[in-house]
């Protein structure tokens, strides 16, 4: 299934033809390009891997000695992306499968080392997947994790923000799994289907997708077909 990765810049408003406010979240795709190809024979099913964004890499002094600073690419990266002709590794790759696509031939991938994949090949109105990941809030309880009511905040009751009983004495004894209990809350994957592309930007590749999309401003975003 075709995709593109993209950043989410944030969210804004567009009216439709009939005058409705319609609130949009702003996705920036710059071409992705494709940096690994691999066929159903090789790898068992048809992908293409796609890049965005670009890692530093180590610089050289006047003596001639690297001196990194920081994050920067490894050698692996640098040499994975000049197979694929690229000055800088990308910071995100991402393997799109062609199997599910819709109007693809499983077999034969349509696409080279060195193509790019652009917001092209959206249009408006197409449904498409949205993935991302939740933003991360740390330990928390109950409460603020599952929705929990809490206790009652009068009459002397002191348990106002606890989760109360979490299983019988005798039989189990023990906790059930999947007993919800406080931890750790957000910074998860999420996937959210049916959205609705209400606009492409192709000049400033951006994408404007109908609704909210799971992640912060400037988190990594995919976008996929939807078959």
């Amino acid at each position: 299934m075709i995709g593109i990765i993209g950043k989410k810049l944030g969210m804004t408003q567009l009216f439709n033809e009939q005058g409705q406010q319609v609130p949009c979240t702003v996705v920036e795709a710059t071409p992705n390009p494709v940096t690994k190809v691999m066929t159903q024979e090789k790898a068992g099913f048809a992908a293409v891997e796609l890049g965005y964004g670009a890692q530093r890499v180590a610089r050289e002094n006047k003596k001639g000695e690297r001196t990194p600073r920081g994050r920067r690419a490894t050698q692996a990266e640098i040499g994975h992306a000049k197979k694929a002709g690229l000055d800088a590794p990308p910071s995100v790759l991402r393997s799109f499968r062609l199997d599910d696509a819709p109007g693809q031939n499983p077999a034969v991938p349509t696409y080279a080392v060195g193509d790019t994949i652009t917001v092209g090949i959206f249009a408006p109105g197409e449904k498409v997947k949205v993935e991302g990941t939740s933003k991360g809030r740390g330990f928390q309880g109950v409460v603020k994790r599952y929705g929990f009511h809490g206790g009652p905040n009068t009459h002397g009751n002191t348990k106002h923000r606890k989760p109360g009983s979490i299983g019988a004495g005798t039989d189990p004894s023990r906790v059930i799994k999947g007993k919800k209990m406080p931890g750790q809350y957000g910074n998860v994957r999420h996937t959210v289907i049916g959205i609705r592309i209400e606009k492409i930007d192709a000049e400033r590749n951006l994408i404007y997708l109908r609704g909210s999309v799971a992640g912060p401003t400037n988190g990594i975003v995919f976008v996929r077909k939807q078959s």
